[in-house]
């Protein structure tokens, strides 16, 4: 069972819009900062927004990851 999330949905969201509109883009400290959240947890939501969008082939869509887990459920 996965852990409970600290940070809502919402707010994730809300947070990698603000990153991702600014011009010139901020260094993440600043929104981390702003938003009271880990810069490092800001870098990982940018980052699987990217992943999402098409941006990134380095890490697995949140589509392919619900795939897995369930693959791997039925596998069990």
């Amino acid at each position: 069972m996965a852990a409970p999330r600290k940070h809502s949905l919402e707010l994730r969201e809300r947070a990698v819009r603000m990153y991702r509109t600014s011009a010139p883009k901020p260094q993440i400290k600043k929104p981390a900062l702003d938003l009271g959240v880990d810069s490092e947890a800001l870098r990982g939501w940018i980052r699987q927004a990217e992943a999402d969008a098409g941006e990134r082939d380095d890490r697995l869509t949140t589509d392919e990851r619900a795939e897995l887990a369930a693959l791997r459920r039925e596998n069990t």
